[in-house]
């Protein structure tokens, strides 16, 4: 049996309006090609570099939100690689001196327990162009004129976006534990508004660093060779990469061979792992201080302000939740995953004004549920929340089941028209009149003397029988408790 070590490294671009060093907008997504481009992103000679501020501050953000330390004096570097879509032929990072250090996240590890990921370091880079792969489309004779067919198309409208690298430490052991740390993560940049979270876009990139030892090996301290994993574009790639490569690795081992130290790239359709190139060092990078940039002096009264300026956070959100609202742990968790959902539901709970358990419950029951039909955000809804406080006390005075309920809610969502105003144009209301639904109950009994029968010799099972009957009878619309009380009432005279 191995060990699995893992680490991560998550880039996350950062929400600013202007790019890492220069003005042009980081509003890229949907412009043309090289569009957002100027002097200083395309590393033309003379041009200067200027640190975008809005970045600083996003970056001391996240890094308090992550407990690290914040250094008072911090500074730029060239990473120096070749590449064709990094136009300088380096690329302006931070690597002896970064910004945030020493920092750690909780999770729930295997063993259902909290667990300390540490966090080694959460520094700014800048982001680097986006290569085009053209594929060539049929055959050769009928492509004569189509000069771009098998080559590389270069956009340089990502270039110089400003990103935060995100270091764990190796402290995770699995791929479940590597798919919490980043929805956590995510959660937080989201929680935090500097990053969007969106994965397929690419406003969120991340790489495994894993590697197997021995207990003998754990016992004194040492490490087994580390291979790192790249091209994960979900986290279910994330969880199942690592899966394969923990298998693939155990493999090479119980061959009796050694594992090389590699950089893998995920292959989605083949559902494994694929040598890319030999996996670099910090050596190859030859990094040195960037010449162009002055340090960065942040004061303590400055990360103080930025510190008191920042949100609720997701865990102490969720503690308020079972502690003053008294919510389950599982309820909180789910409610407070999206910022957006967290205030939708605290706006919900405070226009009910009866306990928040009961708005909890249909938003992680049928709301969600909705939501992942609709495939949308609650943000999107034609729904406030409100309308849904007003929706329970509509179940809560009896004038619908709860059942009916649902069902007015689907229609809230489809159409965005208050509950009232379905349940009347629906004819949705309660069936509460003891009188007449006495007659649907005896006139029910009547015709099925067999099933009475056999209720009264002790097959009491049948009561769910006779319930579902009713709710037919009176399409969903009974008073569930009253029509207990009727239906009992007359099978045990």
């Amino acid at each position: 049996m191995y060990q699995a070590v893992i680490g991560m490294e998550l880039h996350a671009q950062l929400l600013t309006q202007s790019k890492m060093f220069c003005g042009c907008s980081a509003d890229y997504w949907e412009a043309p090609p090289n569009s957002h481009v100027c002097p200083v992103c395309l590393a033309m000679p003379g041009v200067l570099p200027v640190i975008n501020a809005s970045a600083v501050e996003q970056t001391v953000r996240a890094g308090l939100a992550l407990n690290c330390q914040i250094a008072p004096f911090s500074r730029f570097a060239r990473k120096n690689y070749h590449y064709p879509d990094l136009p300088k032929g380096y690329q302006i990072s931070q690597y002896e001196l970064p910004l945030c250090h020493d920092g750690w996240l909780l999770i729930e590890g295997d063993d259902g327990q909290p667990k300390r990921i540490g966090i080694r370091r959460a520094h700014l880079e800048e982001d680097t162009g986006k290569s085009i792969h053209v594929v060539p489309l049929g055959p050769v004779s009928d492509r004569a004129n189509r000069r771009t067919d098998g080559a590389t198309l270069i956009d340089l409208n990502r270039a110089g976006l400003p990103l935060l690298e995100i270091v764990t430490e190796a402290d995770m052991q699995s791929g479940e534990e590597a798919y919490r740390y980043l929805v956590k993560l995510r959660t937080i940049l989201r929680t935090l508004g500097v990053n969007s979270g969106d994965m397929e876009k690419g406003a969120m990139r991340c790489e495994v660093n894993l590697s197997l030892r021995t207990a003998q090996q754990a016992a004194a301290g040492q490490y087994g060779v580390k291979v790192e994993v790249k091209n994960l574009n979900s986290f279910k790639a994330v969880r199942d990469s690592i899966a394969f490569e923990i298998q693939r690795q155990t493999a090479v081992l119980d061959g009796g061979r050694a594992v090389r130290q590699v950089t893998m790239g995920w292959d989605e359709n083949r559902r494994c792992t694929v040598v890319q190139r030999s996996k670099e060092s910090s050596e190859d990078y030859r990094y040195f201080p960037e010449p162009d940039l002055p340090p960065l002096e942040l004061s303590r009264a400055w990360v103080e302000q930025v510190r008191a300026a920042l949100p609720e956070l997701p865990d102490a959100r969720a503690a308020r939740f079972v502690r003053d609202l008294e919510l389950t742990p599982r309820d909180a968790a789910l409610l407070t995953v999206e910022r957006a959902v967290a205030d939708w539901f605290e706006e919900a709970a405070a226009a009910y004004g009866g306990a928040a358990k009961e708005v909890a419950n249909w938003m992680t029951g049928q709301l969600f549920a909705l939501l992942k039909s609709e495939e949308g955000n609650i943000a999107s809804l034609p729904l406030q929340p409100a309308a849904l406080a007003e929706l329970i006390r509509l179940v809560d005075a009896g004038l619908i089941n709860r059942n009916t309920g649902k069902k007015v809610l689907e229609q809230m969502v489809a159409t965005g028209q208050p509950p009232a105003a379905i349940v009347e144009a629906q004819g949705l209301a309660q069936l509460s009149d003891e009188s007449g639904l006495a007659q649907v109950i005896d006139a029910l009994l009547a015709a099925n003397p067999g099933e009475v029968a056999k209720y009264r010799a002790g097959k009491t099972s049948l009561l769910g029988w006779f319930m579902g009957q009713v709710m037919k009878e009176t399409r969903g619309q009974a008073n569930p408790d009253l029509a207990r009380a009727l239906v009992l009432e007359r099978l045990e005279r």
